[in-house]
């Protein structure tokens, strides 16, 4: 019988990223003349380690080409096709640094795959959904073992807690004697693309400044990507609740989201930092892709460092 657990990892809309990163800023201060590292502890749980894969599960509308965006993504963390620097895979080898400590006797290397992709358009469990529904959704995909099952919902599907107080989540469940993990992104770009594609529109609070120009064309999918960026890093160092995170156990800081709002060197509140930008369309971006992709993703804590590392 299948056993599900409800997640506590949940990714703050990225409006409120740019009041937190105030709050750190600040305390930030407070601890440099004190002369003391920003807190960033391991908590002698397992990290995700060996070979995954990641299986879309795409519910709502999503066009061919939305679901290309995400895909490409996915397929570029191997960094197995020929990319330009700085490039996704760079991004996502910074991972390993979380290795050593944790697994000092165990593999201490992952890799990331393409899995499966299921498309429900048909709307099944109607347009608004409860965060058991999305478990529910979760543990109906592939059921691999080493896989990372995602739930994307489109923009016309409401979700339980969406846009008020997170756009995405990530969690593990159990089916039988297996154990997987599970991540959950909503499409924000009718709903709340202010709290939840933040730099792609203008954030609803906090200090003003002028849209990026998405990298994909998509307000959407692109403010997309970053949310899975961030709980993609969150899943593989704190699958469990018990692994790499700051902060209270039920609204832990993970890997990404420990750098909230900050993409590029010189990031503050309200700007997400010096970046990348597409001569053709004027688009802002920090990473390469598969098949000429180009992607914003979000800086990662360096736990070497105790400090936020971008790709630019």
């Amino acid at each position: 019988m299948a056993s599900m657990f409800t997640s506590k990892h949940a990714l703050l809309p990225l409006t409120l990223f740019i009041l937190i990163s105030s709050t750190i800023a600040s305390s930030r201060i407070l601890m440099e003349s004190s002369t003391q590292p920003m807190t960033f502890q391991y908590h002698n749980g397992p990290l995700l380690s060996g070979r995954f894969s990641i299986n879309l599960i795409w519910y709502g509308n999503f066009t061919p080409t939305q679901r290309a965006i995400i895909s490409d993504f996915v397929t570029s963390l191997s960094g197995l096709q020929s990319e330009s620097l700085p490039s996704v895979s760079m991004w996502w080898s910074s991972i390993g640094k979380y290795y050593p400590v944790a697994n000092s006797k165990r593999p201490t290397s992952l890799s990331l795959s393409m899995g499966k992709q299921v498309v429900i358009d048909s709307y099944s469990l109607g347009k608004s959904l409860t965060t058991r529904q999305l478990e529910g959704l979760a543990g109906k995909g592939p059921q691999i073992p080493n896989s990372i099952n995602v739930v994307l919902t489109s923009s016309d599907v409401a979700v339980e807690g969406f846009c008020m107080s997170r756009c995405g989540t990530h969690g593990s469940s159990s089916k039988a004697t297996q154990k997987f993990t599970y991540i959950w992104v909503g499409n924000s770009e009718t709903q709340c693309p202010g709290q939840c594609a933040w730099p792609f529109h203008q954030p609803i609070y906090g200090p003003q400044s002028t849209p990026l120009t998405a990298p994909n064309n998509d307000v959407g999918l692109d403010g997309m990507v970053i949310n899975l960026a961030s709980l993609l890093a969150g899943t593989v160092t704190n699958p469990y609740g018990n692994g790499y995170f700051q902060g209270p156990k039920d609204a832990p800081l993970e890997a990404a989201s420990a750098c909230p709002g900050v993409y590029g060197k010189g990031a503050y509140p309200g700007y997400a930092g010096n970046l990348l930008v597409e001569p053709t369309t004027g688009a802002s971006y920090n990473a390469n892709g598969n098949n000429k992709r180009k992607y914003l993703l979000p800086a990662l804590y360096d736990p070497t460092t105790s400090s936020c590392s971008t790709l630019v």
